[in-house]
């Protein structure tokens, strides 16, 4: 069920966390201002605040058959739960992003991509822990290229409440900065 050009990301964590808005986002980001298809699926856990749950986003540059995520390419993971739940849905050499606040990730981790970003501890540093879905995102629009750093902060600014705006700006360049330092550290290796 791959169409050419088929890119996928899921955003695991536990209800309360902004993971279901995080691919909203991204969903909105890729169709409104990177001009490409875009599918958003999003499942809860039974008890839904504090379970385990995820969106997931299928970006295209051409139609998309089939709208439910496959085996994406790369997983945003902000919760232990979600971590062991997902992972292994994570195609193999994919991309896996953990919020380091909160995931501890075991050896299956090394089999992947990884990254790890204090989401959590910065977002606490900002004075609201709710933000650290926008780093995560702002993270994720620099090391993943199939959305767009631009079109993502473009999306999180109409995706947003308007009086936390300035604060998820922040929190998005947050997730920027720590992106582009990861990025380097593993050039320089």
């Amino acid at each position: 069920m791959r169409s050419e050009g088929r890119r996928g990301v899921m955003f695991g964590g536990f209800g309360g966390q902004g993971i279901v808005t995080a691919g909203f986002i991204t969903g909105q980001a890729a169709v409104l201002y990177d001009n490409k298809e875009a599918t958003f699926t999003q499942v809860y856990g039974p008890e839904a605040r504090g379970s385990a749950c995820y969106s997931g986003v299928v970006v295209s540059q051409g139609e998309i058959s089939y709208p439910y995520l496959l085996n994406p390419e790369i997983m945003v993971i902000m919760s232990q739960e979600a971590y062991e739940k997902f992972l292994p849905q994570l195609q193999q050499g994919g991309m896996l992003i953990v919020d380091s606040t909160i995931v501890k990730p075991g050896k299956l981790a090394e089999k992947y991509r990884l990254y790890k970003v204090p989401a959590t501890e910065m977002a606490e540093k900002l004075g609201r822990r709710i933000v650290a879905n926008v780093i995560m995102l702002g993270f994720a629009s620099v090391v993943w290229d199939a959305v767009s750093v631009e079109a993502l902060q473009e999306a999180v600014k109409a995706g947003v409440p308007k009086k936390y705006l300035g604060l998820n700006l922040k929190a998005f360049q947050i997730g920027v900065k720590l992106a582009e330092k990861a990025l380097k550290k593993t050039t320089e290796h």
